[in-house]
């Protein structure tokens, strides 16, 4: 796996994490190009304590680390009025969550930050390094990340009913269904993933032999029954579980491509950060209980529901914080 060019990765990142918390602990957190950082403010520089809510301080410094990752999220330059503002939501949302019990442990802020990093084609310390040469440390990021899983978990446990999403929800926004639309009907896939395992720390070099490797067993994967059975007599290569999969809940481009791909046929190989894998399409089943298209009607109902019930919740807590300006 080549590493990428350090433009195209930063590229990446907005791409990847450009979406708000809503039901999928997503994070409005986007960082663009590294000319728009100018030097780095260092955390052992004297700190001036500029609001406290609810006995904990905000300092000078976190606000100067949150107008960074702010900056690179936008493009745009906040005022320190709307950085310190946005610092004091979340620390009413961790006390409003802690008082119900709920707080986001750091194997969930660890995962979350994981999977972003997955997402960019990158590994965990590789982003951490990418920050860092921006003048970020990552606890500004991962402090972000620990607001928005509390706040979020918080919410939707506690206005369920209000924000589920309902089959006339759906109807009403979309209209009775018709024969002729594209995305009408919807599939269920069974795959069997198959992975072709790189040992961590390895260079670039092993990870193209395997996708040779991948790509070779490909070319001769024409079953399932037989193709998985000579999958597992293959030097380290791990055979996953079968796990069934609908159209509505995966990507564009990979609907597209397992629409197109036969049963009983290998997808293309992919580079992960434990080697290649590839997945084996078993069955394709048509389906009209949850289309892509009432997937993302779904998805958009709930995050104009969540938005709102949560904009009303922040403001009622807010009036009863403890905030003191310094």
């Amino acid at each position: 796996m080549q590493a990428r060019p350090r433009s195209s990765m930063w590229a990446a990142t907005r791409d990847c994490i450009r979406n708000s918390m809503h039901g999928n602990a997503r994070f409005a957190v986007v960082f663009a190009a590294a000319a728009l950082i100018a030097g780095a403010t260092s955390p052992t520089q004297a700190q001036q304590v500029i609001a406290v809510v609810n006995g904990v301080p905000i300092t000078s410094y976190d606000v100067d680390q949150r107008m960074r990752l702010n900056q690179l999220s936008t493009n745009k330059s906040p005022s320190r009025n709307e950085v310190l503002e946005d610092l004091i939501n979340d620390r009413v949302k961790l006390n409003e969550a802690k008082r119900f019990g709920i707080e986001a442990s750091n194997a969930d802020v660890e995962n979350a930050f994981a999977s972003m990093a997955s997402r960019m084609g990158v590994k965990p310390e590789q982003l951490v390094q990418g920050l860092s040469g921006r003048g970020l440390n990552v606890e500004t990021l991962k402090s972000r990340i620990r607001a928005d899983l509390a706040w979020g978990n918080l919410v939707r446990g506690r206005y369920q009913a209000t924000l589920q999403v309902g089959e006339g929800d759906i109807h009403a926004m979309l209209g009775p269904p018709s024969e002729n639309q594209k995305d009408a009907v919807g599939h269920v896939y069974t795959l069997r993933p198959i992975l072709f395992i790189v040992p961590q720390g390895s260079p670039p070099s092993a990870f193209e032999a395997r996708r040779r490797e991948a790509d070779a067993l490909r070319s001769r994967f024409n079953s399932c029954e037989q193709g998985v059975t000579f999958a597992r007599e293959l030097r380290d290569v791990a055979v996953r579980d079968t796990i069934i999969r609908s159209s509505a809940n995966l990507p564009a481009p990979l609907r597209t491509m397992l629409n197109s791909l036969e049963i009983g046929k290998l997808t293309s190989p992919d580079t992960t950060a434990q080697g290649i894998e590839l997945f084996a399409l078993c069955g394709k089943e048509v389906t009209r209980a949850e289309t892509p298209r009432k997937q993302e009607a779904r998805q958009e109902i709930f995050a104009k529901r969540f938005d709102a019930q949560s904009k009303r919740y922040l403001e009622r807590v807010r009036r009863s914080a403890m905030i003191e300006y310094k």
